[in-house]
């Protein structure tokens, strides 16, 4: 019950037959068919398995089609049992084109397997006893108090991305892992590729090439992502990333000819520099635009009930988190969007963080942004998912497509890395001739989110150190260490989060490995404010 916000249209709970210990609880949120979606997903013809599962399947009418599969209901990931009991699982996690976090049951076999997408995008925590209880939830928050006959507190950890977990069942219900399987790799073309409807991408790496591909790969992964039976909205903060999302959902939508206009929602002051550029954009495209003010005493208060969400106590992360959490909140009461597309991710894969016009070379910029794709799960994708869920809405991510992300990954270092002093200059480069956006929206240098929700004169970051600043002193900041041995703070803002996720999450530090921070410059503040190359450089 302690995830509920994540489900709010319906819950089920259910024992297994004959497994007196194994029991699934599920809440529901309905996105793709109303009426059989009810999870866990059993059908007729495999009586045998039990699926509970998170997330969206965007190729299971293609993989139905290929594969003669017969569907008994229209939920996507009944396509998970039928690839299971004719391609074993290994096949299964890798044929699965979307973002998933499931479990699945087979008592034929005795077996359990816990699965999740590549890059994390939906969560998955598990905790395994000494003596094989095994229990998994979408949050960490739903295991941590659960008695178990143990001396000490079994270990909750999140799932790894883009893995699958066998386990071996016992007539009592306990298991033993067998294995743990890494079933992708970033910079390979996915196995469902061979199964797509997009057809091949035109070979070579000359520029005109290259950005031909990127256009074709960023639409048609929005184009798979409007699978939805509710209605789709999108986070709009002026930046390019966002902005390139809303200005294709658009085109989409008018070639679709679905029937409601597309409802953009942007976040922050009066004079913010998020608010002028999401209007401009929202005017461009002709979408139901709304601004959400950001009030920093309401900000401010959020943050407990924020940490509480996340489950981290990451300084920028949590920085981040509120103007998201606040904007879901007002989606979630004031309006019927609850399928949510947003920007995240883009600056991982296209080195848009502005510390890459600092890295030593093309080759460690592009193994960087690989490291910020693996660590992904930890950061921007937690945030954006539970900030999201937490109001019952779900989170579509078009820049984490497999196919595009592969594609762009493979390209050589040196197409990848900024120019001219501009970051993702091959992104803003492949949509120039596109009229999606106006040349200033494209060519607009990057902001901090939780910067650029409030004005330049004050931000948001001077607010909340001003008000940690009272909370906290600096004697306590100095035995930071002694109180916090793991990933101790440095700073008052550091401690101030921390405090509060003990409050909630005593001893589980372990979950955040380690903060997230710029690289190749001595940060000592992940605010990309406090970088030196931060507009004074772009505007020269």
């Amino acid at each position: 019950m302690k995830i509920a916000h994540r489900g709010p249209d319906a819950f089920r709970f259910e024992n297994v037959n004959g497994f007196t210990n194994c029991c699934f609880g599920f809440h529901r949120l309905a996105i793709v068919d109303q009426l059989y979606g009810m999870q866990p997903l059993r059908v007729k013809k495999f009586p045998y398995l039990w699926l509970c599962y998170n997330g969206e399947i965007y190729n299971f009418k293609q993989l139905e089609k290929n594969f003669g599969f017969e569907y008994q209901t229209l939920v996507d990931g009944e396509v998970i049992l039928h690839l299971y009991s004719e391609h074993g699982i290994e096949k299964t996690a890798a044929l699965l084109d979307g973002v998933f976090a499931f479990i699945l049951l087979d008592t034929a076999n005795r077996k359990v397997y816990l699965g999740r997408d590549s890059y994390g995008v939906r969560p998955l925590f598990r905790l395994l006893t000494d003596d094989g209880f095994l229990a998994v939830c979408s949050e960490a928050k739903g295991l941590i108090d659960l008695k178990h006959s143990m001396t000490s507190c079994p270990k909750v950890d999140p799932f790894p991305p883009g893995h699958y977990e066998v386990f071996d069942l016992k007539p009592s219900g306990k298991v033993t892992s067998v294995e743990v399987i890494k079933f992708h790799n970033f910079r390979d073309e996915p196995l469902h590729a061979a199964y797509d409807t997009l057809d091949k991408l035109q070979p070579g790496t000359d520029r005109e090439t290259v950005k031909r591909n990127i256009c074709c790969l960023f639409e048609n992964a929005v184009r798979k992502r409007l699978m939805a039976h509710r209605r789709i909205g999108c986070l709009l903060s002026g930046g390019l990333d966002s902005s390139l999302v809303a200005a294709t959902l658009i085109k989409l939508i008018k070639e679709r000819n679905m029937h409601y206009p597309l409802q953009t929602f942007a976040v922050g002051t009066e004079d913010s520099p998020d608010l002028l550029a999401a209007r401009k954009v929202a005017l461009h495209i002709g979408s139901e635009h709304h601004e959400i003010m950001f009030d920093p005493e309401e900000g401010i208060q959020a943050v407990d009930e924020v940490i509480f969400s996340l489950e981290t106590y990451d300084i920028t992360t949590v920085r981040a988190s509120v103007g998201m959490y606040l904007i879901s909140k007002y989606i979630r009461k004031k309006t019927d969007s609850v399928v949510i597309f947003s920007g995240e991710g883009s600056d991982e894969l296209t080195q848009g963080y502005i510390y890459f016009h600092k890295a030593p070379s093309a080759e460690e910029a592009a193994e960087d942004s690989e490291r910020l794709l693996r660590e992904l799960y930890l950061f921007d994708v937690l945030r954006a998912d539970r900030t999201t869920a937490a109001h019952g809405l779900e989170l579509r991510v078009p820049f984490l497509d497999h196919r595009l992300t592969a594609y762009y990954l493979s390209l050589p270092p040196e197409l990848r890395i900024p120019k001219n002093g501009i970051e993702k200059y091959l992104l803003r480069e492949s949509f120039e001739d596109s009229n999606l956006l106006p040349k200033d929206v494209l060519w607009r240098p990057k902001e901090a989110f939780s910067d650029g929700l409030t004005s330049v004169k004050k931000s948001w970051f001077s607010m909340l150190q001003e008000h940690i600043e009272q909370q906290v002193d600096n004697i306590v900041l100095e035995k930071a260490a002694e109180n916090f041995p793991f990933n101790p703070p440095k700073t008052k803002e550091g401690y101030f989060y921390r405090q509060i996720f003990e409050k909630y999450y005593p001893g589980r530090a372990g979950w955040l490995t380690h903060y997230w921070m710029p690289r190749w410059i001595s940060a000592t503040d992940p605010s990309a404010r406090t970088l030196k190359h931060y507009k004074s450089d772009t505007n020269e």
